[in-house]
């Protein structure tokens, strides 16, 4: 029997927002907003593969195909309340070893501005990254505190984060945001 391997060897980030009386459509539109929703979207949890590149948005999307299975790491949120702040944020923490994997995490929040929301996923997904790599931090330590210790050990060459904020409808009808990794494997 051919085992089947699925590795992806891409990733892009990317991120939307959407706005309609129906919650669904609302987060359709999310998705359409981020270029994601003609795919069949699977959720999967956090790792960032071995030698995966990074790519731009629109290199990734001229890699898939309409109705193609397409792996993400996505966070979403959503509100009908009016004028509530929402944010979807995904955190990533790259590893200085290339054949080392490395970490994406999920966010959402309420009442969390973009900068606020993206800092804390970046944060998760060092964190996470770095307790595997064996790097010592004081977890109460600030932010940009664990920043600078990561930086010196020389293990994580790289963390951003990308997010997506909004502010509820006036009106009160469904405000959906997301924010996603997508991975591609190689065909």
């Amino acid at each position: 029997m051919t085992k089947m391997t699925i590795l992806p060897e891409y990733i892009f980030l990317t991120k939307g927002v959407g706005h309609h009386r129906e919650k669904l459509a609302s987060f359709e539109a999310a998705l359409r907003n981020a270029g994601i929703a003609a795919f069949n979207l699977v959720r999967v949890s956090s790792i960032l593969p071995p030698h995966c590149k990074k790519i731009t948005r629109k290199r990734g999307l001229e890699m898939l195909t309409p109705g193609q299975v397409v792996f993400v790491v996505m966070s979403d949120n959503a509100t009908n309340e009016p004028h509530r702040l929402i944010s979807a944020s995904i955190g990533v923490a790259i590893p200085k070893d290339s054949s080392h994997y490395g970490y994406l995490s999920e966010y959402h929040s309420f009442g969390e501005r973009e900068k606020k929301a993206g800092d804390y996923a970046e944060d998760l997904a060092a964190q996470m990254l770095a307790t595997t790599l064996g790097v010592r931090f004081d977890p109460d330590a600030s932010y940009d505190e664990r920043k600078e210790i990561w930086r010196i050990s020389g293990g994580i060459v790289c963390t951003q984060n990308i997010t997506q904020s909004a502010i509820g409808d006036k009106r009160g009808r469904w405000t959906s945001v997301v924010a996603a990794a997508v991975l591609i494997p190689d065909k």
